[in-house]
């Protein structure tokens, strides 16, 4: 690679565009008279090589080097060398392809200064490692002898003399690289004991502390879930519970109902049954009274008697039936009484009962009354027609059943009377325990509204707002710790790899 054009302008001495052509593959020295500007012409060249001791080109500052420093209107300064680049065996790296090697650097007013390496903007270091690859160090110039150079060479020192000889061999480059590299390995040695220190005694604490958050708050999730999990058992546990609990209560209602409706069943034949009784006894006034005087009727009447003495048993082995039975239905009242929504049947029953009551009370005082009229009918016929002894045995048998009738319908009615007493006792505990049901029920709505909303938040996913708030605090946190890890991370990297 040789010079083969150099173009000039606005530096130093050469105001307007100079372009110097024809330059011999051997050239190897500028001369002339004085102040024909070859001079101008070397620096010229050394600025393009890059020089950095402008004294060398009898220059303070870069300035310096425009012509008459910009005062004459002249606001840059730039010089471009084309390179000869045929020989690929001497060819820089990287231009092996090229024929030529065109470098341009421009220097404007306030100092700033850039290259351009065949039409393309390059940095100073680039340029210079492009020299430097064929033994081109314009800051160490062997290669070039200026003036009065010879002379110090004379007078080198033995150092000095080796360092020249390396520079012209083209070792010298790979020398100051290598002292650039131990100055930077050392550098990064430094750097890497500090990050070593840093994770030592900041991130590692750090990152154990946190690894220990994270187990924490595993466990935590797995407890919690399994939390959650045990009180949707209870929750359906207790819902089945009370569904069962009433749907036995409903099972003991319709019984408890259709015992309530044979009951007024029977009520309604034993009133048919009276109100027959009744009608037969007034037709049988009426006979007796038609057939005083008659021999057929003390056969009449007695027949009469007979049957009504018989009918009368059945109705008092009705009644004694028909007591049981309300004995057992009153039980089963109180016991109707402390379910809710039954309030309401036991008082509509309760009042039947009471009627009914009454009703049977009006009933017997009918029947004592037919049965003191049927004894003063009896009486009478048999003193007419001299039956007295016979009649008055039946009579006698009819009074002693009558009045173990009595005996029984008065231990009824004390039965009767105990059981309104109890009655009355145990309605307090009906109304509390009829409170004790709407708690109940209460409750059981709770539980199914529980079951729904567990069952929304089944089908939502287990979604909760406080807890998914919480855990996403949790998580920006430690996604904040780790973002502050990964930075502290990432800076030890850039510094390693700075």
């Amino acid at each position: 690679m040789y010079l083969e054009e150099l173009i000039i302008e606005g530096f130093k001495s050469y105001v307007s565009r100079t372009h110097i052509t024809g330059w011999d593959p051997e050239f190897n020295a500028i001369t002339g008279l004085n102040g024909s500007g070859k001079s101008n012409v070397l620096d010229a060249i050394c600025f393009v090589l890059g020089i950095t001791n402008l004294s060398q080109v009898r220059a303070s500052n870069l300035q310096d080097l425009i012509y008459k420093r910009g005062q004459a209107g002249v606001t840059k300064a730039s010089v471009t060398i084309v390179f000869n680049n045929e020989n690929r065996e001497k060819s820089p790296v990287g231009f092996e392809a090229v024929r030529q090697i065109t470098v341009t650097r421009q220097v404007l007013m306030g100092g700033r200064t850039k290259y351009i390496v065949n039409g393309h903007n390059s940095q100073q270091q680039t340029v210079q490692n492009l020299f430097q690859s064929v033994q081109l160090n314009i800051n160490n110039p062997h290669f070039l002898i200026m003036q009065g150079r010879i002379t110090k060479v004379l007078n080198m020192k033995p150092a000095e003399v080796l360092s020249m000889v390396e520079e012209a061999a083209g070792t010298k480059m790979f020398e100051d690289r290598k002292n650039k590299a131990f100055v930077t390995m050392a550098k990064k040695d430094r750097k890497l004991d500090e990050i070593s220190s840093i994770l030592r005694d900041d991130i590692a604490p750090r990152l154990d502390q946190l690894r220990a958050e994270k187990r924490a708050y595993l466990d935590f999730q797995k407890i919690e879930s399994e939390m959650e999990r045990l009180n949707r058992l209870v929750i359906a546990y207790e819902y089945h519970r009370h569904q069962r609990k009433l749907n036995r209560s409903s099972a003991d209602n319709d019984a408890r109902i259709a015992r309530v409706q044979e009951l007024r069943e029977a009520v309604q034949v034993l009133s048919s049954e009276l109100a027959r009784i009744e009608q037969d006894k007034k037709e049988a006034l009426e006979k007796a009274k038609e057939h005083s005087g008659t021999n057929g009727t003390y056969k009449q009447l007695e027949k009469k008697t007979n049957d009504y003495a018989t009918q009368l048993i059945r109705l008092k082995t009705k009644r004694d039936l028909q007591r049981a039975s309300t004995t057992d239905e009153q039980k089963s009242l109180s016991s109707l009484a402390t379910n809710k929504g039954e309030r309401a049947t036991y008082n509509k029953i309760n009042e039947e009962y009471i009627e009914f009551k009454k009703a049977y009370d009006d009933k017997t005082e009918e029947m004592e009354k037919t049965s003191e009229l049927l004894q003063t009918l009896t009486t009478g016929i048999s003193a007419e027609e001299g039956h007295e002894n016979g009649y008055m045995e039946q009579l006698q048998m009819s009074k002693n059943a009558e009045s173990g009738a009595s005996t029984a319908e008065e231990r009824a009615k004390l039965k009767i009377g105990h059981m309104q007493r109890e009655l009355q006792e145990k309605e307090p505990k009906s109304i509390q325990a009829k409170k004790h049901d709407e708690g109940l029920l209460r409750e059981l709505d709770n539980k199914r509204q529980q079951v729904e909303s567990l069952q929304r938040e089944l089908n939502a996913l287990n979604w909760n707002p406080d807890h998914e708030t919480e855990l996403r605090t949790r998580k920006n946190t430690l996604r904040d710790k780790l973002g502050e890890l990964s930075d502290v991370s990432h800076l030890t990297l850039e510094g390693i790899a700075a």
